[in-house]
């Protein structure tokens, strides 16, 4: 399986890249696009999907056929249909679909049932520096990065951010105004692997960028499925392994 190339559908609103002449510049095609144009030339096979598309773009066809979801998410958050995300939920619950989870995506429906909390943080727009530090440098989300890589213009988001403690903290960004927030986390969902990755905010050209790239490019292969996570059955004992006084 590890010889194959991983399926990945990138999930985006696509609002804003058509309805504000700026973010269009920026990404013509929509960011979701973007990302699947950097995942290809590392080997991925990628398809689009947003908010408009029947179903929003994610059938049971669709997501059977996905190793990894990428979601991003803004405005819109509360026009995603419930049932579309227990679907989303079930295949990475159940089946081991990888979930990437991208910059505003942290109030998206989907995020908030997997991590069982608000998904809320302190944010400021102002076109400040960004510094994310690899803390956790042996893991695979974070391989060829180096120390640190920044951006020069991006929107702010700031602890606290309320989450459940990951179990794994790949990045930790600092902010020119001085706040600090944990940019890249993993958990472990059933057989599902999720990671949320800070960067992305609309108005800047986040998603061209080689190291936030390269970055969403490790996750999905870090998220798919390798078979390897404890199954999500329940299995009848019926026979014990040691001997049983049961009075019966």
């Amino acid at each position: 399986m590890s010889n194959t190339k991983i399926r990945v559908t990138l999930w985006n609103e696509f609002r804003h890249e058509r309805t504000h002449e700026h973010i269009k510049k920026i990404y013509p095609d929509g960011m979701h696009k973007t990302i699947a144009d950097a995942l290809q030339k590392q080997g991925c096979i990628t398809r689009l999907a947003a908010l408009d598309d029947p179903e929003h773009g994610l059938t049971e066809e669709v997501l059977a056929n996905t190793d990894v979801l990428t979601w991003w998410g803004h405005c819109a958050h509360g026009e995603v249909s419930d049932e579309i995300v227990e679907r989303v939920h079930r295949h990475v619950v159940e089946r081991g679909m990888g979930l990437i989870v991208l910059h505003s995506g942290h109030h998206s429906k989907i995020f908030r049932k997997l991590m069982g909390t608000t998904g809320n943080l302190r944010w400021r727009e102002a076109g400040e520096k960004e510094r994310l530090w690899v803390i956790t440098p042996g893991h695979p989300i974070a391989e060829g990065i180096g120390d640190f890589f920044e951006l020069e213009q991006t929107e702010m988001y700031g602890e606290f951010f309320d989450i459940p403690t990951p179990d794994d903290v790949v990045f930790i960004s600092w902010f020119e105004g001085g706040e600090v927030f944990r940019s890249g986390c993993c958990w472990q969902r059933g057989k599902g692997k999720v990671f949320y990755f800070r960067p992305g905010h609309e108005t800047y050209p986040i998603y061209h960028n080689a190291n936030v790239q390269k970055v969403i490019g490790n996750a999905a292969r870090w998220a798919r499925y390798a078979g390897n996570a404890t199954p999500n059955t329940c299995i009848w004992a019926k026979d014990p392994l040691e001997k049983l006084e049961t009075g019966v």
